[in-house]
This record gives C-alpha cells, structure tokens and sequence, in this order.
C-alpha cells in the first residue's frame, strides 16, 4: 500500500511538472505571455460574455462585449481566441472593422480614433467546436460529459492554457475587468452556475434558458467559469469578518444529501482562513461551491468540486502525516486560492509560485487550526516528499511559462521555513493578512511580494528568496565536531544566501547565523549531538566527528 502511494505521489508532482520541459519559444508563446504593443495602450473595464452552450454538436457561440479605457492613442487592439475557435465580426459604434489572425492573436484595426481617457467598446461575435479536456483540469477546454443519469454535464476547465481557449478576451494576467457580466444558454432541463451572484434566468422559446451572471469585482480570464448540470440548490449564511457572506452550494441532484453533510468544511474552511489572510475577498459575489466532473479548480466566487465527497486527494493524503485524511483536500486548497490566485493575482505566468505555493501553504494553516501547530507542521514537513528540485520555481517571463511544480510543496515549505526566522506568530499572522490588504484585488509580480515580506519581517531575505525561488539546490547546513568542537557554514547556496537556523546542540535549543565561511560555536560544554530543527526545509551533513 505504501509503495502504491508513493508511485501515486511521484506521478501526481509528474503531471504537475510534464510541461515544463520546453525550453525553445516561438512567436505564438510571445503573442500570449507578453505585454505586446497591441495590448498596452487599452485598460480592461467590463466584460459581457453572452454564449451558447450546445451539447447536441459540442459547439459555442456568442459574443464579447468588451468595454475599455484608452491610456495612450493606438489603432490597433489584440484580441485572443485559440482555434479551432473563430471570430465571425467585430463592430465598434455599430461599424464593421477589419481584422486580421495570427496563430492565436486577432489584430483589429479601429477607426474610431482612440483618444486617452475615453472609454470605449467593442462587440466580438465568435462561434465554433472549443478544444476538448482530454484530462481535466490538467489539460484545458471543455468537458462534455453525463452524469451517471444521463444528464449532460458541461465545465471548461483553462488554467494554463487560458480563457481564450472558449472564449475571445485579453488573454494575459496583468489586466483584469473591474465587472463582469456572464449570459449563458443551454438546454432548459438544466443549470448553469458561473461567477458572481445570479441575477436571473430567462426562458426562451427554443427550449433553452439562459442564466445571468454578475461579477462584482475584477476577476481573471482564467477564472471565468462555466457548469451546466442537473444541479440542486441550498443556501446558508457565514457570520464573517466583513458580516454575512452568502454561501451557495450547487451539486447534482443525486447527491444533494451527502453533499449537505460533507460540505460542512466550507464554512470550517473561511473561518480557518479569515483567521490567517483576512476577510474573504469577494463579499459581494459570494462564495460558491459547484460540484464538476474532475477533481476541482479555483474559479472565483464559483470554486469548482469534484473529489467524490471523500477525505484526501483521490483517496491519498498527500502529507503522509495523517492529517490529509481529517479534511477534503479539493475544498480546501482550491478554495485557498480565493486570497492567493483571485485576490492577489500574479502579474505574470512565471509568477505562478504567488498563486500555488500561498496556497499550498493554506492547507497547513487549515491543519493548524482545527488540529493544533504540531499536527500543522507534520502535514507540511510531510508534503516534501512531492518536492523534485528539478528546476526553479519562477519560470520565464513574457512567454506564458511557469516554473516547476515544485511551487506547490516547496514553496509552501519555504514560507513555513520563513515563518520559523520570524519566530513571532501574531507576527506571522499579521504579514499574511496584510499582504491580502496591501495587494488587494491586484495584479502582482515577484518582487512586489519578496519586498513586502523583507519589509515587514525586517530580514534581508534577497539571497533567502533566489535560493528557494530561483535556484534548485536545497541549502546545506554543513558542520564539524572536532574535540567537542563546532564549526558550521551554509554550503549548496547562492551568494549572499543569509538564513538563521534553529539547531538543538547536546538537546538544547540555539540559534545560529551560518555564512559560507566555517563559523565556531561558542560553549565551554563538549558539543556531542546537533540536530537541525525538523521545520526548516535545509539539508545537513556532518563532514567531520572526532
């Protein structure tokens, strides 16, 4: 059994790794992970997707409405949307406008002059068979499925590959609408539930119906959700920091009663994490929990579910420690990602550790509070079993290219390591909740979040970061007992790599301050026996005992 876990855990940090390996970039990859000049001049304000869902012959049509503000005059605009999806017309004002497509990137030329400050529309019309998830959600499109009863059962899944995969947008992670609008149609038999809170269903006479979404507050491309289901509905209300925050929960109709009992971890889970990160980010849309037929995803306000209403991770829990079978790893990480993903939202996909390893990190914070800090720090130190150190956790900017798996187990250990040299948890408590104020419903890079954490821990943590973040060795704590006496130095770092560490020297604690040069221990006792604190992620080797 033990042997069958760790193949499952190696194959799952496998997936999570299998597209990293590209190393040449072409056009296209440049086309959708730069801030090209076709996207620069023009600030996102409103979206209004307006699409129909057909599962008779598996396509989408639609349109886009895409509202805008000019910061600097252009004439012309980009607009993403991957084949085999097509654009049919593209108006401004009512009037036709010329485009023209390459790869994924539709240039339009606008007539209208484009003046600063003003904002202005466009309406896209598109159609088409989206791109099918072979295996969601690690591989992105749409998945026309059925229930076990026949019913179809229709999600997008795009993490990654983007919202342009089903639908025309601007399609990279810097610029998100401050609204949004989400008109969906689809058989009349069923529902779809998307972001935001609903604001009504229409019926139409074709044996359709379509559902009006509202989002009230930026949101990224790809979090815009759809789920089209035979779904049952309940409702409850969380007293929260903020005050009532509603809670809706949508599960196939056949489920409803096992959902009812198993989802009573959401409410255990904002109470958990408005404890550590602040208020839940989105009182205005709600928060939602929508049963799908993969494992799950963060789409915002609408945090998708499908763990089969069982404890773990597909019936594992990933820690080894035990603790991963007291909760239902899919509600809590993915709804984790309502702070560290919707909230604070990477600037660029090299930036995804921002995402992934916060929210990593969230599911110890969940232990810890339900089950105490011992029981936290086992699941974590736990989790390093997934770590492969293969390549650096930031990937390469403006080609649409995370960094390695690796941002989810050790970049949850680097902050759990982070919060050891801080050594104060109000303190530690304060620098997450404050990161959720500080960057608010932002687009962010690196460096806005490795500065705000030197700033308010008071540590030089630069060489810290491009150790854990940018390089793959693990640092070593490197000693000597000679005679009963200690030397130590940092080895395997990067320069200027500056970490104090928590050892128990002859079973008492210390703290020490290593550099790359050997350092001696100060004690008028014989040093016999050093151990490195279990929750600093380090390595350590002894090189000498005499």
């Amino acid at each position: 059994m033990k042997q069958r876990l760790l193949i499952a855990v190696v194959l799952l940090v496998f997936v999570l790794n299998v597209a990293a390996q590209k190393t040449n970039f072409t056009r296209q990859d440049s086309l959708r992970g730069s801030i090209t000049p076709e996207r620069v001049w023009w600030d996102l304000t409103y979206y209004h997707l307006d699409v129909k869902v057909d599962p008779t012959d598996s396509t989408i049509s639609g349109s886009n409405l895409i509202q805008y503000k000019v910061l600097e005059s252009n004439q012309v605009m980009q607009i993403d949307l991957q084949p085999p999806m097509k654009i049919s017309r593209i108006t401004q004002n009512g009037k036709a406008l010329d485009y023209n497509q390459d790869g994924n990137a539709w240039f339009v030329e606008l007539e209208k002059t484009q003046n600063p400050n003003e904002v202005n529309e466009l309406l896209v019309v598109y159609s088409g068979k989206p791109k099918i998830s072979r295996r969601p959600p690690w591989d992105g499109g749409i998945s026309w499925r059925k229930d076990e009863n026949g019913n179809d059962f229709i999600v997008n899944t795009n993490q990654g590959d983007g919202g342009s995969l089903w639908w025309p947008c601007k399609d990279h992670p810097y610029d998100e609408p401050d609204s949004m609008l989400i008109s969906v149609t689809f058989p009349d038999h069923l529902m779809d539930v998307s972001n935001g809170r609903l604001r009504g269903v229409e019926q139409n006479a074709d044996g359709t119906k379509t559902a009006h979404w509202f989002v009230n507050n930026p949101i990224n491309n790809y979090g815009v959700n759809i789920n089209i289901g035979n779904y049952a509905h309940w409702h409850e209300v969380f007293k929260g920091e903020k005050g009532d925050l509603d809670c809706d929960y949508w599960v196939l109709k056949q489920n409803l009663e096992k959902a009812k009992e198993h989802f009573k971890q959401a409410p255990m889970m904002l109470e958990a994490f408005e404890h550590w990160f602040g208020p839940y980010p989105f009182y205005e849309d709600g928060y939602k929990l929508v049963e799908v037929p993969y494992p799950g995803m963060e789409h915002q306000s609408s945090v998708t579910y499908g763990n089969g209403y069982r404890n773990g991770f597909g019936n594992r829990d990933i820690s080894y420690s035990g603790w991963g079978f007291k909760f239902d790893f899919i509600i809590i990480h993915e709804s984790g990602h309502e702070w560290f993903a919707n909230n604070i939202t990477n600037w660029d996909e090299a930036d995804m550790w921002i995402h992934e390893s916060f929210t990593n990190y969230s599911e110890n914070l969940f232990v810890e509070y339900h089950w105490g800090k011992k029981a936290g720090s086992e699941y974590i130190r736990g989790s390093r079993i997934g770590i492969l150190n293969d390549r650096p956790i930031i990937g390469v900017y403006g080609v649409n290219y995370p960094g390695s798996g690796d941002m989810y187990p050790k970049g949850a250990n680097m902050l759990h390591t982070l919060r050891q040299v801080v050594n104060d948890d109000e303190k530690w408590r304060s620098i997450l909740r404050g990161l959720n104020e500080e960057f608010y419903h932002q687009t962010v890079k690196a460096e806005q979040i490795e500065g705000y954490l030197m700033q308010h821990t008071g540590l030089e943590l630069q060489g810290f970061f491009n150790q854990y973040l940018r390089d793959t060795r693990i640092p070593t704590f490197e000693y000597a007992m000679i005679d009963g006496e200690l030397q130590y130095r940092w080895t395997n770092c990067v320069d200027n790599f500056k970490l104090p560490l928590k050892v128990y020297i002859n079973g008492e604690p210390h703290w020490l301050n290593p550099s790359s040069r050997w350092k001696f221990f100060d004690s008028d006792e014989k040093v016999k026996k050093v151990e490195i604190d279990k929750d600093f992620y380090v390595a350590g080797f002894q090189v000498v005992d005499l």
